[in-house]
């Protein structure tokens, strides 16, 4: 099993440097951290009395990773879930915030657990995905993975400008269902086909 630190390292790769897409409701990015989390921890790292885009573009790799320790990771209580789950639920958190907790408290109910889908993780929650988890293994995070595949999808569904995260110009996989399916068991991963198929409708 990884640390979380390694963990936190790989999410920093995959979210990539530094961004600033007018598309992208987070904002000015970078090492997938946004803008708006920055000012949330009063991020001036340019010492100039305001958290702009410029102190977006300055944020070291490493505090990066901390942030996402800290503020993704321990603060929402991840680290009190089972220990398999806890990489592609750290991942989305990073990606999605409290969406991230309320599709598995979601996914939780639908395997028969009585919680309520508050996007919090607390006694309920912990216990709820410990007797799941106990039961299915890793049925549950592959079901889990694939619960972010549909809620990438769907966001795409809603707002076209986000289609171009989900599937490439060419039709094929986007990031964010590559983002997905990298915590999925391979006998889980559509096809390109069966992908194709998905986002036919987008045009």
């Amino acid at each position: 099993m990884l640390s979380v630190r390694q963990i936190a390292s790989e999410i920093v790769d995959r979210e990539g440097g530094f961004v600033n897409d007018p598309n992208d409701p987070g904002g000015a990015t970078n090492y997938g951290v946004t803008i708006h989390t920055m000012r949330a921890l009063g991020l001036d790292l340019d010492g100039d009395g305001d958290v702009d885009v410029t102190d977006v573009r300055a944020l070291p790799r490493e505090r990066a990773v901390e942030i996402f320790i800290e503020h993704y990771y321990r603060r929402p209580h991840i680290d009190r879930l089972p220990e398999a789950l806890q990489p592609t639920v750290f991942d989305m958190q990073v990606n999605a915030g409290t969406n991230a907790l309320r599709i598995l408290q979601r996914l939780l109910r639908d395997m028969g657990q009585e919680i309520v889908v508050d996007g919090v993780i607390g006694p309920q929650t912990i216990a709820a995905a410990e007797t799941v988890h106990d039961r299915a293994g890793q049925a549950l995070v592959d079901a889990y993975g694939i619960a972010r595949r549909n809620f990438y999808y769907a966001i795409a569904d809603r707002r076209p400008a986000s289609r171009r995260y989900a599937t490439r110009r060419d039709g094929g996989k986007g990031g964010w269902i590559l983002r997905a399916e990298a915590f999925i068991s391979p006998e889980f991963h559509l096809t390109d086909a069966e992908h194709r198929e998905r986002v036919a409708a987008w045009g």
